[in-house]
């Protein structure tokens, strides 16, 4: 599909000597897929912000123990 859309000089010298004149629109497309991917995370962080309480976690009364707990019992960890 075919957009048109409106730059400034400056912007456009910019890409240029990032992307190169004849690399244009596939960089232009990539960033638009990182933004978009960027906004979509951002989007899932916010919904779940509030989702876990403040307190009553199994790491509240000791937090470097439950980590310490939590590496020892990793069967990925070697010895």
């Amino acid at each position: 599909m075919r957009l048109h859309i409106t730059l400034d000089d400056a912007l456009v010298a910019d890409l240029d000597r990032r992307a190169g004149s004849r690399r244009r629109s596939a960089f232009i497309a990539e960033m638009i897929r990182r933004t978009l991917d960027d906004e979509r995370r951002w989007d899932d962080i916010e919904t779940s912000l509030g989702s876990l309480s403040d307190d009553g976690h199994d790491w509240d009364d000791d937090p470097a123990d439950w980590v310490r707990r939590q590496r020892r019992s990793d069967d990925r960890r070697a010895g």
